[in-house]
């Protein structure tokens, strides 16, 4: 709101709260300008409007009339919400005092209660249907304005937040973990950050709040750092950046998400539509990245659709046989061809075939590179060569509404082994300049698959029958953050992935490691192995791939061999290879084994000693099952 106002001329000397009396058309009209961008509920203009800080301007004797006419404002512009929506709430902002209390100053705690619930009260007669405690740095003053609120009506809900620095304390020195337990314990309906920073530091705190409380989150950050340009404040964080964020912030554990100084309707009308998307896919009925609606705060939604039974994991195709059998499966790996000339990849799939390798991995653009389409080049293979293939589908190029077509074109021709991705930024490719979609990640394509193979649309609409998807996903044993791995991990699992593929592996204690630690969601974990070729091979894993770790020794060892002949570097790399084989192999139901350069041979070779016979697999005590 003081974003808006000001950018409509009202200089900052002046109360901005008056304005519901002073300028009411004005204070009116960005209301409604966020109802058409798709807000769903209005912040009252009543930030500092309690009796201490309109002192300032002598105006402490009009705090019922402010807040009174302010709440009224906002109720008259989310009667103008379009037809068909659920009806706009109206949140009676109230902000900090604006003053120490005890005891860190004179005022007293029952002065602070009595201020704010002289402005709540007014707020609610004007028609506020919740409280949004907002932007306070002192939880004891917070919660004084919490318990003004349940004394003012206990039955309005209340959403309380605080605000954090960079280092992710507020201005009184109290963690993220801190604020949440504290808020959990005074019982607040919902808890969460808003101001002072961006997006960025608001999802790491929210991150921290969800570890310690089932209460429901909230997350409104500024749109990025203020900086000044031509004597003005201006937020540099673009309605694109806020909107991917809005996701993140779900994923992490928000379920309201809208954003405070800064925050435009160009803005919020970027997350709406954002959400929608993932609202979609929520619907299904399966955790997403999407937020839940804000249920306690409005009606409750209509019934959802559940769908139909999947097809059994075992039906779906010959390597979901083997999943479900709990077989050893063996895949290869190898790139689609950068133009249209396919000979080599078909003789390369014979090869294969003949060897008896289950099925054959398609990378989708990997690196950001521009190659045949990974949907079309496993058709080819399946239906020329006869031997399966593994699709890998990436959410870096396509809409929710191209994923939709693509898949259902993909089941509809009998593809039905799926890997999904989020998918390399197309920065790291030849094309920089190439934009990236990522209406959703692979968490919530992870969803949209599962509703597929229950026959339902990411609307949760009825498609006739289901699909018979066998779901991947991917998994960093060696991600820089193992828990924030985790537990995309087990998001993906809950979501409804089937088996995962793990990055190449180098260090077999790493992977066992991880294995440890998603024993409670484990499902089919096919490892990746990559025949190393030279030392330069290994340097560019190493340092410029990522996800890839290759550790010390591997590195040395490869470039011994690579000091004797480009020979003994190849030999090396396939002895490597197979050790990681061995030694994963009582570890996981399967490998990929990567063809370096397209040399499937090299492949084959990591094959020699192993058979590809089926060997025993660790069981961990808790397993889920697959769905």
């Amino acid at each position: 709101m003081g974003t808006m106002l000001y950018t409509r001329g009202v200089f900052i000397n002046q109360c901005y709260d008056e304005l519901a009396l002073r300028a009411p058309e004005l204070v009116r009209d960005v209301h409604r300008a966020y109802v058409a961008a798709g807000a769903e509920v209005l912040e009252t203009n009543t930030f500092g409007a309690n009796r201490a800080k309109l002192a300032t301007y002598g105006l402490e004797g009009s705090v019922a009339a402010i807040n009174r006419k302010a709440a009224e404002l906002a109720r008259e512009a989310a009667a103008d919400a379009p037809g068909g929506r659920h009806p706009v709430l109206v949140a009676g902002a109230v902000g900090p005092l604006g003053l120490r209390i005890e005891p860190y100053g004179p005022t007293s705690r029952d002065e602070a209660r009595g201020m704010f619930a002289e402005q709540m009260a007014a707020l609610r007669e004007g028609g506020a249907d919740l409280f949004v405690l907002e932007t306070f740095g002192d939880l004891l003053e917070l919660e004084q304005a919490l318990r003004a609120a349940r004394e003012v009506d206990p039955a309005v809900p209340v959403v309380a937040m605080t605000t954090v620095g960079e280092d992710l304390r507020t201005p009184f020195g109290a963690a993220p973990a801190d604020v949440a337990r504290a808020l959990d314990a005074w019982g607040a309906d919902v808890i969460g950050l808003n101001c002072s920073v961006g997006p960025q530091t608001i999802l790491e705190a929210i991150e921290q709040m969800a570890a310690v409380t089932h209460r429901k989150l909230a997350a409104m950050p500024n749109a990025g750092m203020p900086r000044e340009v031509g004597g003005r404040r201006i937020y540099m964080a673009s309605a694109e950046y806020f909107a991917t964020y809005a996701r993140h912030l779900v994923q992490g554990g928000a379920k309201i998400v809208g954003g405070c100084c800064g925050t435009t309707p160009d803005h919020i009308r970027a997350m709406s539509q954002a959400l929608r998307v993932e609202r979609a896919i929520a619907a299904q009925g399966r955790r997403s990245a999407a937020p839940a609606s804000t249920a306690e705060l409005r009606a409750v939604e209509a019934a959802r659709p559940t769908g139909v039974t999947p097809v059994p994991l075992a039906e779906r195709s010959r390597l979901g046989a083997k999943l479900a059998r709990g077989e050893f499966v063996t895949t290869v790996e190898i790139v689609p061809p950068r133009g249209i000339d396919t000979a080599k990849l078909l003789a390369d799939a014979g090869t294969l075939h003949a060897a008896g390798v289950d099925a054959i991995n398609v990378p989708d653009g990997p690196r950001a590179q521009s190659r045949m389409g990974a949907i079309a080049t496993s058709l080819l293979i399946e239906q020329r060569v006869g031997i399966e293939s593994v699709t890998h589908y990436a959410c870096r190029d396509r809409n929710l509404l191209g994923m939709l077509s693509d898949l259902l074109g993909a089941a509809g021709l009998g593809l039905h082994n799926l890997l999904l991705i989020t998918g390399d930024p197309p920065k790291m490719g030849p094309y920089p300049d190439a934009t990236a979609v990522f209406d959703i990640d692979a968490i919530g394509l992870t969803n949209l698959v599962s509703g597929l193979n229950r026959g339902l649309d990411p609307g949760g609409n009825a498609l006739g029958a289901p699909t018979r998807f066998v779901v991947g996903v991917g998994v960093n044993p060696a991600a820089i953050d193992p828990a924030h791995e985790r537990q995309r991990f087990a998001y993906k699992v809950e979501a409804g992935a089937e088996y995962a593929i793990t990055q190449p592996v180098f260090d077999p204690a790493q992977l066992e490691r991880f294995l440890r630690t998603i024993d409670d969601v484990r499902i089919p974990v096919i490892a990746g192995i990559w025949p190393l070729v030279s030392a330069r091979n290994a340097e560019f894993l190493a340092n410029e791939v990522p996800g890839v770790t290759v550790p010390e020794s591997v590195l040395t060892r490869m470039r011994t061999a690579n000091a004797r002949s480009k020979e003994h570097a190849v030999a090396e790399g396939i002895a490597i290879a197979r050790e990681m084989l061995e030694l994963v192999r009582g570890e996981v139901q399967g490998v990929q084994v990567s063809a370096p350069f397209g040399r499937v041979e090299l492949a084959l070779e990591v094959f020699a000693d192993a058979r590809v016979a089926p060997a025993p697999l660790h069981r961990p005590e808790t397993v889920a099952a697959p769905r």
